[in-house]
């Protein structure tokens, strides 16, 4: 397809650094400061040549073929304060990081809109939330590990990673983490785990070698998309274990490639066997990889996007066909 100009924000850093991958350039406003969703090219990521950092007062001023929003904030203030009022009637897509929080069921979406592009990032999010006369497509989650950094799991320890999951409390699963940490070795990787006892923030580039060597990624969180860092970790060969919930039954097969649960009691005996069997943990290590590569390989996904990004530019040029034909 023809290669697009795309005004979005930085709202989730390893989920841009994965869009990045697709053919197009991506124009990120930044503010003096860096407050929420104007940090631009934040460090911790290689970012491709066809990622701009553009001063928001600029923004106005640039051409662009879409624009992309990524949280209720963009689209609701970031947009108006910003954009041109040409500009605001261009290609619209709004990219759902989240199920919703309000109701799980019975939330509208804040997007109701026939003429903007709604993308969900699981198919569980799509059916969860109520989008209205919203048009939605689903485009599951595409990520790269380093091909030379082979699962070891020499480390005998679970690895969770989540970032700031001390203040996102039980939605994120700290009571889970805290309770089965007490059974099961287990370390923490995130913004502000160190709160925790954890072992602070690593670097996107820097993690996959870290995770790699353990045994074992568990993943305490109830109610949230999928979390990267799952795809990364099967992508790398981690067994997964965790809880049931949203898209990771879809994803996690028992006994193939970890083990998944609603009940957080019946994955501790399951943690211990990986931590004295590494056979096992090697065994599961080939299950996770295979079904990891074969789900989330960013080809896939850089493809899906170009699908979407085509079907917002067609929705736009239908309805203005259909402006002119009343006129």
């Amino acid at each position: 397809m023809q290669r697009l100009r795309i005004l979005t924000w930085h709202v989730h850093g390893s989920y841009l650094y994965y869009l990045t991958q697709a053919p197009h350039d991506f124009y990120l406003p930044t503010k003096p400061g860096k407050p929420e969703g104007y940090g631009g090219r934040l460090p911790g990521f290689d970012w491709g040549r066809n990622v701009h950092d553009i001063p928001a007062e600029a923004v106005r001023h640039q051409t662009f073929d879409c624009i992309l929003f990524q949280s209720a904030r963009n689209y609701q203030q970031d947009q108006y304060d910003i954009l041109s009022a040409e500009q605001r009637q261009l290609p619209r897509l709004f990219l759902e990081h989240d199920p919703p929080r309000q109701h799980p069921t019975d939330t509208r979406h804040g997007v109701d809109d026939p003429q903007v592009l709604l993308v969900h990032v699981t198919a569980f999010n799509q059916l969860m939330w109520d989008c209205g006369n919203t048009p939605t497509r689903v485009v599951e989650h595409g990520v790269t590990v380093p091909e030379a950094v082979p699962y070891s799991g020499d480390i005998p320890r679970g690895i969770v990673v989540v970032n700031g999951l001390r203040s996102r409390g039980r939605r994120l699963g700290a009571d889970v983490f805290q309770q089965i940490r007490q059974q099961v070795p287990l370390d923490l990787v995130g913004i502000d785990s160190e709160s925790l006892g954890g072992l602070g923030e690593v670097a996107h580039e820097e993690l996959p070698q870290l995770m790699a060597r353990y045994r074992f990624f568990f993943h305490p969180i109830r109610y949230t998309s999928l979390g990267l860092a799952v795809c990364e970790a099967m992508c790398l060969g981690l067994p997964i274990v965790g809880l049931a919930t949203t898209e990771l039954p879809t994803v996690i097969a028992n006994d193939v490639a970890g083990y998944i649960s609603t009940d957080p009691a019946a994955l501790v005996p399951f943690m211990q066997r990986l931590i004295a069997d590494p056979d096992l943990a090697h065994r599961l290590s080939h299950g996770s990889r295979q079904a990891g590569r074969s789900r989330f390989n960013i080809q896939r996904f850089v493809q899906d996007w170009n699908a979407v990004f085509s079907a917002a530019l067609n929705l736009r040029q239908g309805q203005e066909r259909t402006s002119s034909a009343l006129i």
